[in-house]
């Protein structure tokens, strides 16, 4: 590989990347951030945090992975807490992305037919890849075409695993849970696989998500949030059916291979997932912020919603533009979206002021007004 010819390549194109400025020395409101609930910025919940914790048992670092190390307490309750909330065993990793490799990975092998929304993130293609399955990928959100492959090519397999994601990470959009649930009823030797991550402290009671919101739990083999965004920390877990969590111990080789999070991680997911829980008042005031971006926006309010551009120069100009009138909106580009779909991608916090969404939404119509 040329390396300079590459990079070269992607700035010609407008494709290549850079890690962004701190967006708090622009004193940018930040409108690309995943922390839904605005627990991240929430100066009294880090106060609460440090003042009920020893320092003396606040462990910053693991030094092991989890089948090694000698501090599982903090994991064990934070598993323990989680497996309450959702009713099935739970089982931390790293990051989502080490979820996914790892789960999917450990799931499947050459007997097994992987079905995988077209849209699905980064790291679940990774995790087929890995796995070394034969996949396919169905038309987003299109259930008669998932139906359709089902139908010709199950009955090949000795397993199915069907892979979605409940509220798509560029789109904002949902998938239909109740339609797909039902496809996996009718299918023999079929597992149901939900990434969570992006509705995981933002829909259903308590926040659980979109799969306890429309009653699925019990029909989702396996379901994985994280707690990077909504949670406002770091990490992943993942809700096993069955006898699946013991034998992610055996199998998930991230889980295996990997140093454990701190588990100073885990006593402030503890904290953060208790507050999202209870976060009803959170959750209606991100939804009101929807509403009033999605008359801007045009499409059904989300707490994330898409401008299309369709064209990268462009959507790095628009950026820019927003950045000097005071808003962090990062453009999305190829290899994240597909080329001719690049966009700026909006993502909502319920502790933005709404009177900053009005501002943004004229600055908004002001830019893409003709000149």
């Amino acid at each position: 590989m040329n390396i300079e010819r590459t990079l070269l390549d992607l700035e010609t194109a407008g494709n290549l990347r850079r890690i962004p400025d701190d967006a708090s020395s622009r004193r940018l409101a930040d409108f690309s951030s995943n922390d839904y609930l605005g627990l991240a910025d929430d100066e009294d919940l880090r106060r609460e945090f440090l003042e009920s914790h020893d320092v003396s048992n606040l462990w910053m670092t693991a030094s092991a992975s989890r089948l090694l190390a000698g501090n599982q307490g903090p994991f064990a309750r934070l598993e323990n807490l989680l497996g309450d909330l959702y009713g099935a065993p739970a089982l931390l990793f790293n990051s989502g992305y080490h979820a996914n490799t790892g789960l999917i990975q450990a799931l499947a092998d050459s007997r097994t037919l992987i079905v995988a929304d077209r849209l699905v993130h980064a790291s679940i293609i990774d995790g087929i890849r890995l796995s070394g399955a034969l996949f396919e990928r169905f038309r987003h959100n299109d259930t008669a075409h998932l139906a359709r492959i089902l139908s010709a090519k199950a009955s090949a397999y000795d397993n199915i695993l069907i892979i979605v994601e409940s509220v798509y990470s560029m789109d904002g959009d949902s998938a239909p849970l109740m339609e797909i649930a039902a496809l996996k009823a009718d299918t023999p030797g079929a597992m149901l696989y939900v990434d969570e991550a992006h509705a995981v402290g933002v829909h259903g009671p308590g926040g659980l998500g979109l799969c306890a919101a429309d009653g699925l739990l019990p029909d989702v083999d396996i379901l994985v949030g994280t707690m990077g965004k909504a949670l406002a920390s770091s990490g992943a877990f993942a809700i096993l059916r069955g006898n699946l969590r013991e034998f992610m111990v055996n199998r998930a080789r991230s889980l295996i291979f990997s140093t454990a999070l701190p588990p100073a991680c885990a006593e402030w997911s503890m904290l953060t997932l208790r507050k999202a829980v209870a976060a009803d008042d959170l959750r209606r005031r991100l939804a009101e912020l929807a509403g009033m971006l999605s008359k801007s926006l045009g499409g059904e309010p989300s707490h994330i919603m898409p401008l299309i551009v369709g064209d990268p120069l462009r959507a790095v100009a628009m950026s820019g533009k927003l950045a000097d009138a005071g808003f962090k909106v990062l453009p999305i580009r190829t290899p994240t979206v597909p080329p001719g779909t690049e966009r700026l991608r909006f993502s909502l916090s319920a502790s933005i002021p709404p009177a900053l969404v009005g501002r943004l939404c004229r600055t908004l119509d002001k830019i893409n007004r003709p000149s």
